[in-house]
């Protein structure tokens, strides 16, 4: 384990064997993805790929994906507001 400054905007260097471990230092513009997980900061390589080179099944697997779980978002959403509307003891704004 490797420890790294933050800087007051937030920045990161990564050092030199790590990035070369990842394969960063071989690429122009090197990417990473970023997810908190378990209290913690996961980083991930990533990299860009024109759309012309994905296949269409690939990208219309992705928006029957992406339409599903934004379904899901909506449904708990409005689970959601309905909860807050029926919660005993609540008082509107006009009352």
């Amino acid at each position: 384990m490797t420890a790294v400054a933050v800087s007051k905007r937030g920045t990161i260097t990564l050092p030199p064997e790590i990035r070369r471990q990842l394969g960063l230092e071989s690429t122009d513009h090197p990417m990473m993805l970023v997810e908190l997980r378990d209290g913690g900061v996961f980083l991930h390589p990533a990299s860009a790929v024109p759309v012309r080179d994905i296949p269409l099944n690939q990208m219309l697997q992705w928006i029957a994906e992406d339409e599903a779980d934004a379904g899901e978002f909506w449904k708990k959403a409005a689970a959601k507001t309905t909860a807050k509307r029926r919660t005993p003891g609540t008082r509107s704004k006009s009352q």
